[in-house]
């Protein structure tokens, strides 16, 4: 394990680095979720590294089983990225549901200031008033109201020949 960490690079090193534990526990989500993005194109990289090399000693040697012991650094690699993006990922599972919890205390919070109208209120100023809605959200343009139109004429046919018969 320690000739396959000097044999990374110094950026590469720094990243897994950054997947300690002291180091992951300060993080806010979106930073977290930015580390997350980064060891995965790390692991994917090296995984691609392996699998291309892989291949293409296949013809050389005769099997994928042969070709393996020639390319283990990149499985090594990528292994090690691997674990790393675990250990992210667990902690941004932790912070997602953190955040998700406060997001619906806030919403919670939110509705029960809005409904406890107190002795002092009238019932018209609890209520949150609502944006008006539009029934039909077809989009208002004349191609389209002339398909519609079209439609609901064919539609009146069909239903005229089979009345009657």
């Amino acid at each position: 394990m320690k000739a396959l960490l000097n044999s990374m690079t110094e950026s590469e090193k720094d990243l897994v680095r950054e997947t300690e534990r002291d180091r992951l526990e300060g993080m806010e989500e979106d930073d977290l979720l930015e580390l997350h993005a980064r060891i995965r194109r790390a692991r994917n990289k090296h995984v691609k590294l392996y699998r291309r090399e892989a291949a293409g000693r296949v013809a050389e040697v005769g099997g994928r089983g042969r070709a393996r012991p020639k390319n283990r650094r990149n499985a090594q690699k990528a292994e090690v990225f691997e674990d790393a993006l675990a250990r992210v990922s667990r902690y941004l599972a932790t912070a997602a549901r953190r955040s998700a919890t406060a997001l619906k205390a806030e919403r919670l919070e939110a509705v029960r200031a809005v409904r406890s109208s107190g002795p002092g209120k009238a019932p018209d100023e609890a209520v949150v008033p609502m944006q008006s809605q539009r029934l039909d959200r077809t989009p208002e343009q004349p191609v389209l109201a002339k398909q519609r139109a079209s439609t609901r004429a064919a539609g009146a046919r069909r239903q005229g020949k089979r009345d009657s018969r």
